[in-house]
């Protein structure tokens, strides 16, 4: 939010107020304390002449300045420009925070987005004050620092699960950023949750409240995979499909956190299993400014009013969320749902031979199948018709080959373009894709049925044509408006995936 943090007196009322939506949008450096806060920081506010405003808490860092041990800005909800902007920057922020850097480092970034690392690095300064290396930095500092409060792990593992490559930089950095060393931090943290036989932690992930966190279980119970994901109550379980290997993943939303129990094969999987169960649930959404853009529209406001707090479900996995979009085409919600089961009994990773230390819910009991298991298939042998079946393994073998990605940094435009190419798939897989397995806040399948009914009840057009020309005004948020609108379905009605 470029224009935010050069606006001195609007970033300084905010502060004054301690107002807490602006948290994550840019922090608060402090000359006279060498330190810096999120927005909402409880303590006294500075005075004007000893206050920089900074887009980043890495450029914070690369400043010199130290986290705030009160209000420990590190870890707020993360900027939700990331989540709209489609430039190389915000490409770039998004594949940091899965941890692109700690496994192909600067030089696999800049060939992953198409750029010179001396550019990439001109961009991110440029706009966040601070290059990749800065940005992974500030990173590693906060996922020690969860590991050093939540677990009994002993520092050596937890500078390497960090993404450090030594355990002297480790220390270092943690005495830099925080201003103090691993063991006091350790000493000083309320309780730990690890279990480091198991490789469990639990953590609390932030979010902006409104929060609906009841409709993100809603609508991803509907859609659960058996053997790879459930819905219990007020907690979500799934098997997640990490770099290092498998995970497990528990969240149950509360008012003001989302609960996240992980137990991983790999703790050095710990940033990117994170970031993947934020974009699931949408954590670093504003939906204030949804409701800004969206609340006062002739058609959808009072639905936008009624419920200011939901969110778009995302994907932890882009190519499980594009071969279920297949599935998904032209059945049933519980018809895709079925065919998915079948999918991951067959095809996918037993549990019990990939993570058998974690295995305490009989419930979950595959890995979902990968895009070379699925592009090795003979269509002919797939439970569906033929037509489909090519088109799912032809959309695989694009994937199992690298001749596209669907991850937080793949060029959204480009993407769609990509997948209308293959066989099989239309506009429709294409936005929907977009939606979840891209993040893209503005996707919208205006051919999907479901949305078509919605508009006939509001006594719309509701061709895919008039759909798509009333949904322009609804820009950049057209996700959001398509969730407002399959949320007053009956079952019967959706046509969802």
């Amino acid at each position: 939010m470029d224009s935010v943090v050069k606006d001195f007196e609007q970033c300084y009322r905010a502060v004054s107020a301690k107002d807490g939506r602006f948290d994550g949008w840019f922090v608060t450096a402090v000359t006279s304390t060498g330190i810096y806060c999120r927005p909402s920081c409880p303590a006294v506010t500075p005075k004007r002449a000893n206050v920089r405003f900074l887009p980043t808490a890495a450029a914070a860092q690369r400043a010199g300045f130290r986290a705030c041990k009160r209000c420990r800005p590190d870890a707020s909800p993360g900027s939700p420009e990331w989540n709209v902007r489609a430039d190389v920057v915000g490409r770039a922020v998004r594949l940091i925070a899965d941890g692109s850097i700690d496994r192909d480092g600067v030089s696999g970034l800049a060939r992953r987005l198409g750029f010179s690392e001396r550019h990439l690095h001109r961009q991110l300064v440029a706009e966040l004050g601070a290059g990749p290396l800065a940005l992974a930095r500030a990173q590693r500092a906060h996922t020690a620092r969860l590991l050093i409060e939540t677990t009994e792990l002993p520092f050596t593992e937890v500078a390497f699960a960090a993404g450090f490559p030594s355990v002297r930089q480790f220390n270092e950095t943690v005495r830099d950023v925080f201003a103090t060393t691993p063991t006091e931090l350790r000493r000083r943290s309320a309780h730990r949750n690890g279990d480091p036989a198991t490789g469990a932690l639990t953590l609390r992930l932030r979010h902006r409240p409104p929060f609906d966190g009841a409709g993100l279980l809603a609508f991803l119970g509907m859609r659960a995979v058996p053997g790879v994901e459930v819905v219990e109550g007020s907690t979500y379980r799934r098997v997640l499909a990490l770099p290092h290997g498998p995970g497990l993943v528990a969240l149950t939303p509360h008012a003001e956190h989302v609960e996240c129990t992980l137990r991983l094969r790999d703790m050095r999987d710990l940033a990117a299993a994170v970031q993947r169960c934020r974009r699931l649930l949408d954590l670093d959404a504003d939906p204030l400014a949804v409701v800004a853009a969206l609340g006062d529209d002739p058609l959808i406001g009072a639905l936008v009013r009624a419920n200011p707090g939901l969110r778009v479900p995302g994907a932890v996995d882009g190519a499980e969320l594009a071969v279920r979009a297949v599935l998904g085409q032209q059945v049933s919600v519980g018809g895709a749902r079925t065919l998915a089961g079948r999918l991951a009994a067959a095809y996918g990773e037993p549990l019990a031979e990939t993570l058998p230390t974690c295995l305490d819910d009989t419930q979950l009991t595959h890995a979902f199948p990968t895009a070379a298991a699925i592009a090795a298939i003979d269509p002919e042998q797939l439970p569906m018709p033929r037509a489909r079946g090519r088109a799912l393994v032809g959309l695989c073998a694009a994937l199992a080959d690298a001749e596209m990605a669907l991850d937080p940094g793949a060029d959204r435009e480009e993407t769609r373009a990509q997948l209308v190419a293959l066989p099989g798939i239309g506009p429709w897989t294409a936005e929907y894709v977009a939606m979840r397995a891209l993040g893209d806040p503005d996707a919208f399948p205006a051919s999907d049925l479901g949305i078509r009914h919605a508009f006939a009840r509001l006594d719309q057009p509701h061709d895919a044509r008039a759909v798509a020309a009333i949904a322009e005004r609804w820009r950049p948020w057209r996700a959001y408006a398509a969730l407002h609108l399959w949320a007053t379905l009956t079952p019967t009605e959706g046509g969802t995936r």
